[in-house]
């Protein structure tokens, strides 16, 4: 299964309605106490005592993932023991809130995680808390931040919540980084998705890449880049990262937000709009044809997008269950190897409540994919040089025939336009996918270099 990657080129290539959106499917309720089920089960095959996830505004996908609460202005940090209900600690703002979240939980309220100048009066010491929470003298903490690094004893939540845990454990005991549980990138909580969070996944998708699609065919010379962020057609739902889009000179950096500049014929330009759950993202020239870019350049789509989308056309074609991270490396490595294109991070990544989990996929990995991982098609030139950058950023699954017929009983109208975007991938694009492949994004590997003429985009058909 695959394709035999041929020659790329531009053509005519018109995007079909991959059916419509509905409403947004809602994690169960149970799901969360199954999930702490097997939180447990790990931080006991990994001998911890008590299990400590910390959070705040920009690193919540742990503990939404756990709770179904997140932290808004504030920290949180919730304390797992082998039985018993979990615990909450939160602040002022978030003490409301996290009583309604779908975990049942018991709230300690404590204002150190309160904004600056908020009350500090109705909250007793962090050391009193633990300790009634089971944390003592000669106990095995596992603690949860945002990332795992080289070394357990390197934690990433704040010093003064590390500091207290060591203080209290002792020197008989222990604090460690326990990340890993959930984010581990070949078998953590959160990398391995189910029927219902798969759904989540491809609803979140099908918004963002609607967001890009109404972009691309919206766009147009004197727009200001904020009145083309409003073509993304954002709606309030949470983002995993601002929203960008800039165009011209600034467009080089990626990461920026879009201001007042108008946007101008022969621009470089790059968008990306992520909620939770999903991000997309394309750039190149807002231009109709080459004859409009650079002389320098005007051999882009040979030179870049070309080589750029076999190479992943044929990343496409090798992803499947069982593959290793190391394969898919190679594959990008040895068509894109070349400094010209500037390829350094991670050619895909795993993507859940935040955009990137982990990645298996690095030089020589032997962690093989698994059915319910879900990536973001990531492969990012960085030229540095006139011809800017090209882009596919779109999100998959994996799903074995278990899954997969799970999904389709469950969710027939997400199994639809899945089954849509596959035909239109294989049809008009020549990109055939192994069955255990879902495609989420209803811009699916859809790339036309010149956004002025969104109706031509790079295929490997003949």
């Amino acid at each position: 299964m695959g394709v035999e990657v041929t020659a790329a080129r531009l053509a005519e290539v018109t995007l079909p309605d991959f059916g419509p959106l509905g409403a947004a499917p809602e994690i169960p309720a149970a799901s969360y106490a199954t999930r702490l089920v097997a939180l447990r089960s790990r931080a006991a095959e990994h001998g911890f005592d008590r299990l400590v996830v910390y959070a705040d505004r920009e690193h919540s996908a742990n503990l939404s993932f756990l709770t179904g609460f997140d932290p808004r202005f504030e920290e949180a940090l919730l304390v797992v023991a082998p039985d018993s209900e979990p615990a909450i600690l939160v602040g002022n703002e978030c003490y409301g809130t996290a009583g309604a979240a779908p975990l049942p939980m018991r709230r300690h309220r404590f204002q150190d995680f309160s904004l600056p100048s908020q009350p500090r009066d109705r909250s007793r010491p962090l050391a009193e808390i633990l300790a009634d929470e089971g944390v003592r003298a000669g106990s095995r903490v596992g603690l949860v931040g945002w990332k795992s690094y080289a070394t357990p004893q390197t934690i990433d939540a704040p010093a003064y919540i590390v500091d207290e845990l060591r203080r209290l454990v002792g020197p008989d005991g222990e604090v460690e980084n326990a990340t890993d549980l959930l984010i581990g990138a070949a078998d953590g909580l959160r990398v391995i998705n189910d029927a219902d969070q798969i759904a989540f996944l491809e609803h979140a998708a099908c918004r963002t890449s609607n967001g890009i699609r109404g972009l691309l065919a919206g766009l147009q010379p004197g727009m200001t880049e904020r009145e083309a962020v409003r073509l993304l057609d954002w709606d309030g739902t949470p983002l995993t990262c601002h929203l960008m889009l800039t165009a011209g000179p600034r467009a080089s950096f990626g990461l920026l937000s879009p201001g007042d500049r108008v946007i101008e014929r022969g621009d470089r330009l790059t968008v990306a709009f992520g909620i939770w759950g999903a991000l997309n993202c394309r750039a190149g020239f807002v231009v109709e044809d080459a004859s409009e870019l650079p002389s320098a350049i005007g051999d882009y789509v040979e030179r870049l997008v070309g080589p750029y989308f076999e190479a992943v056309a044929e990343w496409y074609g090798a992803m499947r269950i069982g593959q290793t991270g190391g394969a898919l490396q190679a594959i990008i490595d040895r068509r894109l190897g070349d400094p010209f294109f500037g390829i350094f991070l991670n050619p895909g990544h795993q993507i859940h409540l935040d955009e990137w989990v982990n990645s298996p996929i690095s030089p020589g990995s032997t962690i093989e994919l698994r059915s319910g991982m879900a990536f973001q098609v990531d492969i990012i030139p960085a030229t540095g040089t006139d011809y800017f950058t090209t882009n596919i950023e779109d999100g998959i699954a994996l799903a074995d025939a278990a899954l997969r017929g799970e999904l389709a009983a469950r969710y027939p109208a997400a199994w639809t336009r899945i089954e849509a975007r596959r035909a239109f991938m294989r049809e008009r694009l020549g990109i055939d996918l192994h069955p255990d492949v879902l495609p989420f994004s209803n811009v699916p590997a859809y790339l036309p270099p010149f956004l002025l003429r969104p109706d031509r985009a790079m295929t490997v058909l003949a």
